[in-house]
């Protein structure tokens, strides 16, 4: 069996080098850029899987001149082609857009060499923009079954058998070939080449616009505008406190206490008023309860039907309930509100923001010609429009995004809706069954779950480990944890050592989460983890290093062994903690 096999990469700006301009678009101009890391792992399989296959493994990428780098860095590594998708008319592209760009290139390449791809793989995520929607955008386009967040993957005659990274845990799943999967950022080493060692042009092709079709492409095929762009500064005070532990920790509670009396509790988004014309559809995934709640209450503060879409899952505060039937995969549930929305004409779609609704959501995105907003977490209405908060850039900024679409679709980010009172409405709900008629091109054939993330995006306070607490001592730190109430969170070498689960992650990689407190215990605090904290409201740092970057992160940094702080630490915030 040989394999065609057709990876994407794209080319990010280094994290912690990017700046915006004047008008909060990202500065590309001399900004140092690098391949995204989890494209890396992409590159990486695609040349395995090839090799071993005695296949072929084409890279292509979309974006400027500058992107060309991407390519002779997969070529080097051991790719055999790149594909440049290279245009002035590409610029400003949604994801919808750069799905349908993408997809363009690859019947391009499918029409030009005469044979088909086998297998494509993408990056699961992006790091600067955090979407996760171009995959499940572009499988929807070509017709492809998907696999998300592939950690684990074996090929046999024509047969994908995968373990896949789910929010809380993990599924093994099976298709046929030709399918789309994209990589989970442990899926295997990373592809990386010096810049000297990198291949040249001559192996690369240069597709414009033109080739690719009548279009419309970049703006005028995205459905989605960014308007307003907040950069938020965060400024720690990275106070270093003198003398005994006890004293450091005294003053480290003493800026605490300060900090919320300074706070000002917010007021939240006031309802719109009700229409009925509003309808809106809730997307509940199946085991994911909390989420659903969530999502109802966003929902009533929009003002508008509320319609739950489900797979049998409970919907308590919904104004009906459409039940989806038999119980579908992530694609036949799209096919299934597809139908729904059109025929309610749905004003917006809402999904969390987890695998499962990044796919169902992007694939419906494609199928309504609607535009979505990802990984939202603020929701208003404006001029009878749905109006859209998002973070990008590991929470250097946040954007408001609106769609000219009949259907505006939107995935929320766990944790940032609660349910008010009101989403309540009294007595049952009427229910309707609507008949699917479901594909099942993925086979689940085992789903495990191991934590449950929902806590973590809620919690007050979050105590952060690194490789510096051993996990055997893990239990020292239960005093600490309950004077706060708090959840725990880890770096990425603790969950690649599997000391926590892999959804305690915090990071580029990981996470991103607003506690009003964050306590990091026993970590360097490398950018890549404390950007996933930059909304917390008060930072606390211990380390027994006092030159540890950690501290340059934080509002307040306590220099000792994390054995001998946490007890102190934890008698001493009980108190300011109960009062805050």
């Amino acid at each position: 069996m040989t394999l065609r096999i057709a990876v994407l990469a794209k080319q990010v700006p280094k994290f912690d080098e990017m700046r915006l301009g004047p008008d909060g678009r990202l500065e590309r101009s001399g900004l140092p850029l690098e391949m995204n890391p989890y494209c890396r792992r992409a590159v990486a399989k695609g040349v395995e899987l090839a090799r071993e296959a005695g296949g072929s493994c084409t890279v292509l990428t979309l974006g400027p001149p500058s992107a060309e780098d991407v390519l002779k860095e997969a070529i080097a590594w051991g790719a055999d082609e790149g594909l440049l998708i290279s245009d002035l008319a590409f610029a400003g592209s949604d994801t919808l857009a750069t799905a349908q760009a993408l997809a363009a290139a690859i019947r391009v390449a499918e029409r030009d060499s005469g044979a088909p791809f086998d297998l494509i793989i993408a990056g699961l995520n992006s790091v600067d923009a955090d979407t996760g929607q171009v995959g499940p955008q572009l499988a929807e386009l070509l017709d492809l079954p998907l696999l998300s967040g592939v950690r684990e993957l074996r090929v046999r005659e024509r047969r994908i058998r995968a373990r896949c990274e789910t929010d809380n845990g993990h599924l093994t799943a099976r298709l046929d070939l030709p399918a789309l999967i994209t990589a989970a950022e442990r899926l295997c080493d990373p592809c990386k080449v010096p810049p000297e060692h990198r291949a040249g042009p001559d192996r690369i092709r240069v597709l414009r616009a033109a080739e690719l079709g009548p279009g419309p492409w970049g703006p005028q095929a995205s459905p989605t505008e960014v308007g307003e762009v907040r950069v938020l500064r965060t400024r720690r005070s990275r106070a270093m406190p003198e003398g005994p532990i006890e004293d450091q920790i005294r003053t480290a509670c003493a800026m605490l206490a300060e900090a919320f009396a300074r706070t000002v509790p917010p007021g939240g988004t006031a309802p719109a008023p009700v229409s009925a014309d509003r309808v809106i559809g809730i997307l509940a995934e199946p085991g994911r309860g909390g989420l659903t709640r969530e999502l109802l209450g966003g929902a009533a503060r929009l003002g508008g039907r509320v319609v739950a879409l489900t797979a049998g899952e409970r919907a308590d505060g919904a104004d009906e309930v459409v039940e989806l039937d038999p119980a579908p995969t992530a694609e036949d549930f799209a096919a299934g509100v597809t139908d729904w929305a059109k025929e309610a004409g749905a004003w917006a779609v809402l999904a969390p923001s987890t695998s499962w609704g990044r796919e169902v959501a992007g694939r419906l995105a494609v199928r309504l010609d609607a535009g979505l907003a990802g990984d939202v977490i603020d929701l208003q209405v404006r001029d009878g429009r749905l109006v859209c908060w998002k973070p990008a850039f590991g929470g250097h900024l946040v954007a408001e995004i609106t769609m000219r679409s009949a259907v505006q679709i939107a995935t929320v980010r766990p944790g940032v809706l609660t349910p008010s009172a009101h989403s309540a409405r009294e007595g049952s709900a009427p229910t309707r069954v609507l008949r699917l008629r479901p594909r099942r091109r993925v086979e689940v054939t085992e789903s495990v779950s191991d934590d449950d993330p929902s806590g973590l995006a809620q919690a007050r306070a979050v105590i952060g480990v690194g490789q510096g607490v051993d996990p055997a001592r893990y239990a020292e730190l239960g005093p600490l944890v309950s004077a706060l109430g708090a959840e725990l969170a880890a770096t990425r070498k603790v969950t690649d050592r599997g000391w926590l689960p892999r959804s305690r992650q915090l990071g580029i990689t990981g996470r991103v989460i607003s506690p009003e407190l964050y306590v990091v215990l026993g970590s360097s605090g490398k950018f890549n983890h404390m950007v996933g904290v930059r909304g917390a409201g008060f930072v606390i740092a211990v380390n027994s290093d006092p030159s540890a970057p950690v501290f340059d992160a934080a509002d307040v940094g306590i220099v000792g062994d994390w054995r001998a702080v946490v007890p102190v630490l934890a008698r001493e915030l009980a108190g300011v903690w109960r009062a805050g």
